[in-house]
């Protein structure tokens, strides 16, 4: 397969055939180097047709906590008191500035996913749930 930018479907799973063909390919040789040229080209091509945007931060937070298993109460150094924790994990209270930049420093979480707008719950909303 020639080396060519990516444009269309059929070019995309060449590529990715290719790649497979290569993903094996010894450490700094010719077909390593090829593998990822290949490689830069395929993340171009579904950057620009599979987007896929940045989480909800607080569903990003949500699964911070599963996968690492962290509490609630794990998160009061970087949100406040418990109270506070449970208002921004329920969405009644906004991430702070402050907050962000505890959990992006504390957690070594990135602060890009953290600063995205995000829907809050009205008391209505609250309510109903309850």
């Amino acid at each position: 397969m020639e080396l060519k930018l990516i444009r269309t479907k059929k070019d995309y799973w060449a590529a990715l055939a290719e790649a497979e063909r290569l993903w094996d390919a010894p450490a700094k040789s010719p077909a390593a180097d090829r593998l990822d040229v290949l490689v830069m080209l395929i993340e171009q091509y579904e950057r620009e047709h599979f987007p896929i945007s940045d989480p909800d931060p607080v569903d990003f937070l949500g699964h911070v906590m599963e996968v690492r298993g962290l509490t609630r109460k794990d998160l009061e150094p970087y949100l406040g008191p418990r109270g506070r924790v449970s208002d921004i994990l329920n969405r009644t209270r906004p991430l702070t500035l402050g907050m962000i930049r505890k959990l992006a420093e504390g957690l070594r979480l990135p602060a890009e996913v953290l600063i995205r707008p995000y829907r809050l719950r009205r008391p209505a909303e609250e309510s109903a749930a309850a």
